[in-house]
């Protein structure tokens, strides 16, 4: 929190016009705090965490099918943790529902793998580094581009899904203003109820923070 803290007080000194995306984990409550402390609109920070669970459930995805990646259309939201909620519901290969395609058993089974394998890297490499950086030149070229992709990001609510007062990842369209618009699913019982889930573990780790 302290370092944070430290950083986003220099970007506010020296480039109180940037946007920032912050990477550092536990994502969402640095994301939380990197808006509460630069007193910046909510548009201008976005967090990356949802980028990077997205490409690997897309890489379970694509392993699964057997059809190429840049078909591929999915979504992942919620805590970028272990509440992170995948949603297959959502997701399609070149615009056929991607239960076309799996029996819901395998679309558990992708689930689960996306869920579950931050934690693997960690233990197999001790940190992780390319999928991060793409995923971070994504946004970035969003913006740069003002190509107003439908991006998951980690961003501050404010009455959206019902929360407001935090930070949660959620699809949001990115262009050269930021976050130019949230995205509200209707999501079902099931998915609510992890996306709630993740909210009260953001919401308790904030609780903790002195700002």
């Amino acid at each position: 929190t302290s370092i944070v803290k430290s950083v986003v007080e220099n970007i506010k000194k020296y480039a109180d016009n940037a946007m920032i995306i912050p990477v550092t984990n536990p994502l969402d409550p640095m994301a939380y705090i990197t808006y509460k402390v630069s007193g910046f609109d909510r548009s201008r920070i976005f967090g990356m965490g949802g980028m990077l669970d997205l490409s690997r459930f897309k890489q379970f995805i694509h392993e699964a099918t057997g059809h190429s990646r840049d078909s591929i259309r999915a979504l992942v939201i919620g805590e970028h943790g272990e509440n992170m909620l995948p949603l297959p519901r959502f997701s399609s290969i070149s615009g056929i529902p991607l239960s076309s395609f799996l029996p819901k058993e395998k679309l558990d089974e992708l689930v689960q793998n996306t869920k579950q394998v931050a934690a693997k890297v960690i233990e197999l490499k001790g940190a992780t580094i390319h999928a991060p950086g793409n995923a971070i030149s994504a946004i970035v070229e969003s913006v740069v581009r003002d190509r107003k992709q439908v991006m998951p990001v980690a961003t501050y609510l404010d009455g959206e899904y019902g929360h407001s007062d935090v930070t949660i990842g959620v699809p949001a369209v990115i262009g050269k203003k930021g976050v130019e618009k949230i995205i509200e699913l209707d999501l079902n019982d099931e998915e609510k109820q992890v996306f709630e889930k993740g909210v009260e573990s953001v919401k308790g780790a904030i609780s903790g923070i002195e700002i």
